[in-house]
């Protein structure tokens, strides 16, 4: 039988995006991964759903199609009814029918992503019923070739995702994502979105913060922001009506952490606008909290008219009568995801009503920072893979060091005093509170009892031109301290992380220095409440520096009096590892500790230049038995405790662990060397680190060693820490190890 095809008409770049396909899949000098991005609205499931029925009927009927969709919002079952609407003669299933029956020659299979990725799945343990591999391997036999389609894949590619993947050993996979980019790895090709706008899928542009203006003066975001939502809200509804057309607008309303307090402050305010779940204006959809959430909510005559979410509503989730979305803050550095937008592009009725007010859709927000998406890792130019140790490696151990949580560091006394003392010292600061003021507002510092912030605004035709726009306008409010508390606290919060205190003691820390009230000793300025609110918030990013800088001042290493909790470490045995797929003149390094580690894991894309050099280095020697990389930070890795200026504890992981042939360990650290005169280190803690891995490597009679590269050559310092590497204690790695 013949299948009669698509039971739609496609438009034309919905058309042409299915020939693409069928010649990338086709030809066997085409790469075996195709990257398609596709615009939220573009119909990728109707173009993918084409593809697979033209691909059976003209190139190969005996392929078994495997669409891998996320784990949330049900979209396998989704995609799978609209196969069976539109192409009814096409054999689907889903997992089970898999596990059971088999994978056919002609059929799709719609697979939720968490049911064979997920801790605990029965998807793939052997049981009485053959395991998904069995079934693929039955398939392979009887000669089904595998063409994989995964379906916004950015939240679950992870290595058991990968295993899968590769079970099947599929002529092709194929990645469908509205935020992919191109990659010289994969064939690439991408839906225009001016081709979907013109199609009347999508509306025609988007508005970010239309009605705001420069210097604007705000009481509350919650309030402004909603009022201006609710005001095009209730006009596009008027427009609607006026042409006869029975849809209601819905307002997005998207919280970034979905704190308690903010939602109950969002909740009261509507309220006060005559919006609450009682008389079903006001739904929540939440992981934890779903709230009146009625069956016609996504119809465009559905009741609610406000829509509580957190972070981005489920992949895969369509709304067309959704055509506004604000975005409030919980903080300060929350970053818009520029894909959320695609909720609110849709046109409700796939056609454009010539009218802007319509036709547009539009984004409320005081976000300053935006993000074009969350890249799936297939995206990155790296891969990671999984490598097994070598059995020579399995015996090796190292005593390491882990945090004495009973070990405090200095006091919140201590601290404040050299915090004062960095500041008077770095900014001439002394007694005259009115001149500090003035030196600090010379360096940067902002004064004023109002919070300065910046919103986005303009009109925008393609989505991903909102993270690349610079037209901001100024916003002033008026610093209230019970509206203002948490977002000072955030900051507060933000900046304790740099010197490992607790949040309230930091705080005492900064009104110590400069709030009106308390001791007068170790006072810089005079802020009263809300000038000392404005400055924390206005200067976070400045003052996290500050302290930045102060614990990265030498400390004394407290052997004495610190004394590290002690574990055995052994190397792994298995390890992920990203690995350059575009390396050339691929070889295998012999000295690596893992069996199969070669040049692709040792190029400039995943390794600095100081690690590259040294592991080309290392194979290159005769003495070197083996050669460990470890890694940056976890329980299973080799770490040694250093303290900072404040006696604070840290975890520092050297990179490499290396034995000799003659039985003698080394562990090496590399940091970025010099470059055209100009130090490429970025770790302020470099010298911390120096002498703590100076004083472990002593006690345990272990050899040790910096290692930094300049014009190309590394050059090894394990005696008396110096910045400049024209220091003779810099000497040449060959020399010494």
């Amino acid at each position: 039988m013949v299948n009669p095809g698509l039971a739609i008409r496609l438009f034309d770049f919905q058309e042409q995006a299915v020939l693409k396909l069928l010649d990338l899949t086709s030809k066997s000098d085409r790469k075996q991964t195709i990257v398609m991005k596709a615009p939220t609205g573009s119909g990728k499931t109707i173009i993918l759903i084409d593809y697979v029925d033209k691909y059976l009927s003209n190139v190969s009927a005996s392929t078994a199609f495997i669409w891998l969709c996320p784990g949330k919002g049900d979209l396998e079952e989704q995609s799978r009814e609209k196969m069976r609407k539109f192409v009814s003669g096409r054999a689907t299933q889903n997992l089970f029918d898999a596990l059971l029956n088999g994978f056919a020659s002609g059929s799709t299979t719609f697979i939720n992503w968490e049911l064979v990725t997920k801790k605990g799945n029965t998807a793939i343990r052997d049981c009485e019923r053959k395991n998904l591999f069995d079934r693929i391997a039955e398939a392979h036999r009887r000669g089904t070739e595998f063409i994989i389609i995964i379906d916004e894949e950015h939240s679950h590619n992870t290595a058991k995702a990968k295993t899968i993947i590769d079970s099947f050993a599929a002529k092709n996979i194929m990645r469908v994502s509205a935020t992919a980019v191109q990659n010289k790895r994969h064939e690439f090709f991408e839906i225009d979105e001016a081709d979907v706008i013109s199609a009347g899928l999508i509306t025609k542009a988007l508005y970010v913060n239309e009605g705001i203006t420069d210097n604007l003066e705000i009481t509350d975001d919650y309030d402004y922001l909603l009022d201006l939502a609710d005001a095009k809200r209730k006009a596009i509804a008027s427009r609607y009506q006026s042409i006869h057309k029975n849809i209601r607008p819905l307002v997005l309303i998207q919280f970034p952490n979905g704190q308690p307090e903010t939602i109950a402050a969002v909740e009261k305010k509507l309220e006060t606008m005559g919006y609450s779940y009682d008389n079903g204006m006001v739904s929540k959809w939440m992981s934890e909290d779903k709230k009146d959430l009625p069956d016609n909510l996504t119809e465009n005559d559905g009741i609610p008219i406000f829509l509580l979410m957190k972070q981005a509503i489920s992949t895969g989730w369509d709304c067309p009568r959704a055509k506004i979305l604000v975005k409030l803050r919980e903080g300060m550095n929350e970053s818009f995801e520029i894909q959320t937008i695609g909720r609110i592009r849709r046109m409700p009725e796939a056609t454009h009503y010539e009218d802007d007010l319509l036709d547009f859709c539009y984004v409320y927000t005081f976000d300053e920072k935006y993000k074009a998406g969350l890249l799936a890792d297939m995206d990155k130019a790296y891969e990671n893979r999984r490598l097994f140790l070598k059995d020579k490696c399995k015996t090796f151990t190292l005593e390491k060091e882990i945090r004495d949580q009973d070990f405090d560091g200095l006091g919140e006394r201590e601290v404040l005093n050299k915090i004062y003392d960095a500041l008077v010292k770095k900014y001439g600061l002394g007694t005259d509170k009115v001149d500090n003021k003035m030196r600090l507002a010379s360096d940067g510092y902002r004064f004023g009892n109002e919070i300065i912030g910046h919103a986005l605004y303009g009109q925008y035709i393609r989505t991903d031109r909102v993270a690349e726009s610079t037209t901001y306008y100024t916003t002033r409010k008026r610093v209230n301290t019970h509206k203002h508390g948490m977002e000072m606290l955030h900051c507060v919060d933000s900046i304790k992380r740099t010197i490992n205190m607790p949040t309230a003691k930091v705080k005492t820390i900064l009104e110590r220095l400069f709030r009106k009230g308390g001791n007068a000793a170790k006072k810089l300025l005079l802020l009263d409440t809300a000038e000392f609110y404005a400055f924390i918030i206005n200067n976070e990013h400045l003052l996290k520096e500050e302290f930045r800088e102060v614990t990265a001042d030498m400390a004394v290493q407290m052997s004495i009096l610190l004394h590290p909790k002690k574990s055995t470490f052994h190397i792994p045995d298995q390890d992920f590892f990203r690995y350059d797929p575009s390396v050339k003149n691929e070889v295998e390094y012999l000295s690596s500790a893992y069996h199969e580690y070669t040049s692709g894991y040792a190029t400039s894309l995943v390794r600095s230049t100081s690690e590259m050099l040294f592991e080309q280095y290392c194979e290159k020697q005769d003495d070197i038995e083996w050669v460990y990389k470890n890694g940056d930070t976890g329980q299973q890795y080799f770490s040694i405790v250093y303290i900072d200026a404040l006696q604070h504890q840290w975890l520092f992981y050297a990179d490499y662990i290396v034995m000799k042939k003659d039985g003698t360990v080394w562990i090496i650290e590399t940091k970025g060397g010099e470059s055209h005169g100009q130090n490429k280190n970025i770790d302020k803690q470099i010298e911390n680190k120096f002498n703590a891995f100076k004083i472990y490597a002593a006690e345990k009679c272990l050899h040790w060693g910096f290692v930094r590269d300049k014009d190309n050559q590394l050059y090894i310092n394990n005696t008396t820490f110096a910045l400049d590497m024209a220091n003779e204690n810099w000497r040449p790695l060959e020399t010494i190890f």
